[in-house]
């Protein structure tokens, strides 16, 4: 019995072939163009970005440089058109955001630790996640609105102390939402390494992945501290301002936010110059805090 077989010609299988490959060319080139117009699109926005915050910059150094004198930074506010400075505003908005970062960070970095350790699926655990989230994107002027209503409004008196608890209230949900997260991407194998020596649980969270996970905790702390050391709303609910220097917490507190606020919107060129150079502490301050942040996590990695 014969087998009969079919070649196909040679000609017709080298077009076919040449078909195939002018088909993944084109497909190729369509590719090609599409990375090069996301590229295009991606460094367009990367430049408008980066131009907005360029030019923020030099106007601050320009504007707030002139500002920066020894008068500004020992005197107090003055009154319009005299001599003065925002020693007392630089004073109350550190310790202010001192005291916040003191009372919100254990509480942050302890509720991040139960998260990621202890009620990873558990209902109390989903609530809690639900509940942080909400806290961090509600924006600041409601949480100084809620101190309002919880603490000035009912021992009728603004204080520091209020200004302290709205402060604190914005860095806990920062804090456990890194401390979490940090934690989360400590490996498994740290933890079972340490189990099967004996280790009780919560030797294992002090000694092991919480010190594995600290360079992270500690940037969550810092770009809390950045977030909080320019926040104004809740300062004006809460803290509303002083124009002479304090630090009784039981009362008004100047602050560098209500300060600049303050004197920004004046018609007396004394105070808008005390504006920029406090704006420029300011700029200085958080822009130091994101730096030290990412040289943090560059040493982590």
């Amino acid at each position: 019995m014969t087998r009969h077989v079919d070649f196909q010609p040679t000609g017709e299988t080298l077009l076919r072939k040449a078909d195939a490959a002018r088909l993944r060319e084109q497909r190729y080139a369509v590719r090609k163009r599409v990375n090069q117009v996301a590229l295009a699109l991606s460094l367009g926005a990367m430049a408008f970005g980066v131009f907005w915050l360029v030019w923020i910059l030099v106007e601050t150094f320009r504007l707030g440089i002139g500002g920066m004198t020894w008068t500004a930074l020992t005197q107090m506010t003055p009154p319009p058109n005299e001599v003065g400075g925002i020693a007392n505003a630089i004073w109350g908005s550190f310790l202010m955001v001192l005291l916040a970062t003191f009372v919100a960070t254990p509480i942050g970095i302890l509720a991040g630790i139960y998260l990621a350790e202890y009620d990873v699926h558990g209902w109390l655990g989903t609530t809690t996640r639900f509940v942080n989230d909400i806290l961090l994107s509600a924006p600041s002027i409601v949480v100084g609105l809620f101190i309002y209503a919880a603490v000035v409004a009912r021992y009728k008196q603004f204080s520091g102390w209020a200004g302290v608890l709205a402060l604190a209230l914005i860095v806990v949900p920062v804090v456990i939402r890194t401390t979490e997260n940090m934690l989360m991407l400590v490996p498994s194998a740290l933890r079972e390494a340490a189990y099967a020596l004996g280790a009780p649980k919560w030797k294992v969270i002090l000694s092991i992945t919480l010190r594995a996970a600290r360079a992270g905790v500690v940037t969550g702390v810092l770009l809390a501290v950045a977030r909080i050391s320019g926040e104004t709303a809740p300062l004006l609910f809460t803290a509303l301002n002083n124009q002479f220097f304090s630090s009784n917490l039981n009362e008004p507190m100047a602050s560098l936010p209500v300060t600049i606020f303050k004197f920004a919107m004046s018609p007396y060129e004394n105070w808008q110059q005390l504006a920029w150079a406090g704006v420029f502490l300011i700029t200085m301050a958080v822009l130091g805090l994101n730096i030290l942040a990412r040289v943090l996590t560059r040493n982590k990695t």
